[in-house]
């Protein structure tokens, strides 16, 4: 079957949370890996957003994701041209199931046979005409009340993937019914499995009516229709967002869609996906999916090195490898990781133990995106900071004071509009201008390029939290934490 005019309108609902440990030092929890360029130009997240793109009866997606990252969904969704339908922004972290009935929810307010089809974004499928044809044969079975999901030939034991059984042999354009879903297998249970045929890879991707999902989650995880429900009935527009009531929302458990609802379900179908798939859930993924032998990404030079990858993330910096067989070596401006390819897996276990260890780069990224742009760190000692700052066109930094410290500002390229007390002025490359401790000053971008800048903070306290917010173009006043 071929997407046409008489098919439903379809909603692609990207989830875009989670913290991607197995990727680290790339993907951290407050910048996780669906948003780094791991396989291609662009990031997942953008990948999984044009998935859809140019197929007939495809609306806009809807995406939910949490407050930390709204600003780079938007920043990416729009760097391809793509205006989303709704941007849902999670309270707090309650998986994929809560995630899931939300989208259902707040679409059937419209139109309850709105068709979801539900992906996550951290996943690469380079043939997206292959996926739409996989999708369009699953239409027909979501429009009658089935819940379908996709699944992926498998070509390998995989024991980091849970596994579909399927009654009969799985055809190609055909929806089959699920007889069970198998967690991640031992490998001997993986090799009897890939060998038996009747197997697939669980892409935890899935196609269903909005109505359908609701009347699921009612079925098999009654309590969460409540809570969710009420989250979605007081949620309220933040900019271009849509904000979850946060009282309803944490009164939701905290479980997936497989817990919730997919294992449990009678009404359970799967279409075969005839094409290349990986959730790039580790390195080994990575190096897989970027060709065979050894995968030099960025400033790398490589020398008799079999079966490895090595990526530089630095600017300046080069990584040499020489002689080295099936390892990962990954260098980052604050961590470096080398590894067996074979333990890829007990990445996550090392970024466990460093948040354990309260070792700040297990969960937070050198550089720190904002909507205004981003900042990094260049150098930190006792009583001073050195920062590089980049501001995007026509935004600015809230209007704020400091306590402890004092900032003196050097801009390197563009055209800076610098407030500090009564005073605005242009500042152009070259210029710099003292902010005294205490004083109210604000940085924005008036122009059409970027302005880059060097921040030299001096003081007896350097933290983020150092600060006194006055007023802020990106409504960020009710957030916890510190907000430049």
């Amino acid at each position: 079957m071929e997407f046409g005019q008489d098919m439903p309108e379809i909603f692609p609902v990207l989830l875009s949370g989670g913290s991607g440990t197995r990727l680290w030092p790339v993907s951290r929890k407050s910048f996780p890996k669906q948003f780094v360029p791991l396989a291609g130009q662009g990031t997942l997240f953008q990948a999984a957003a044009g998935r859809m793109r140019g197929a007939e009866g495809v609306a806009a997606p809807l995406v939910i994701t949490n407050a930390d990252f709204r600003f780079i969904v938007a920043e990416q969704l729009a760097a391809e041209g793509i205006a989303p339908s709704a941007i849902v922004i999670e309270p707090s972290a309650r998986n994929t199931g809560p995630a899931i009935l939300a989208a259902a929810l707040h679409l059937a307010e419209a139109n309850p046979e709105a068709m979801l089809l539900v992906m996550p974004t951290d996943h690469s499928i380079p043939d997206a005409g292959a996926f739409q044809a996989a999708v369009a044969a699953g239409v027909p079975r979501a429009e009658a009340g089935q819940i379908v999901t996709f699944g992926i030939r498998p070509d390998r034991p995989e024991t980091g993937y849970g596994w579909i059984e399927v009654e009969g042999a799985p055809v190609e354009g055909q929806a089959a019914k699920v007889a069970r879903f198998v967690e991640k297998p031992a490998l001997d249970r993986a090799e009897a499995m890939l060998a038996e045929g009747r197997y697939l890879w669980n892409a935890g991707i899935f196609l269903a009516r909005a109505d359908t999902l609701i009347a699921a989650f009612r079925d098999h995880a009654g309590d969460l229709v409540a809570p969710v429900q009420e989250a979605v009935a007081g949620a309220r527009k933040d900019l271009g967002f849509l904000r979850l009531a946060e009282g309803p929302w944490g009164g939701a458990r905290d479980i997936s869609v497989d817990f919730a609802v997919m294992e449990k379900a009678a009404n359970i179908e799967v279409v075969p996906l005839g094409a290349a798939w990986s959730d790039l859930g580790d390195w080994n993924a990575v190096w897989r999916e970027n060709g065979s032998g050894t995968v030099a990404q960025g400033a790398v030079t490589a020398i008799d090195c079999e079966g490895s990858l090595l990526r530089s993330e630095v600017e300046g910096q080069h990584v040499v490898g020489i002689g080295l067989q099936d390892l990962v070596v990954v260098a980052m401006p604050d961590a470096v990781l080398v590894a067996d390819r074979s333990r890829s897996q007990d990445v996550k276990t090392a970024v466990a133990q460093m948040k354990a260890q309260a070792v700040r780069q297990a969960e937070v990224f050198p550089r720190d995106h904002r909507p205004w742009g981003w900042f990094e760190t260049l150098a930190l000692a006792d009583r001073f900071q050195v920062k590089r700052i980049v501001v995007k066109p026509g935004a600015a930094l809230s209007l704020q004071s400091h306590i402890h410290r004092a900032e003196h500002w050097i801009v390197v390229s563009g055209t800076a509009q610098v407030t500090v007390g009564d005073e605005v002025k242009l500042l152009s490359e070259n210029q710099s201008v003292y902010v005294p401790l205490g004083a109210i000053h604000r940085l924005a971008n008036p122009g059409k390029v970027p302005v880059v800048l060097i921040e030299v903070q001096t003081g007896a306290y350097l933290g983020e939290d150092d600060i006194i917010r006055y007023e802020d173009i990106y409504a960020r006043g009710d957030e916890k934490g510190p907000v430049r």
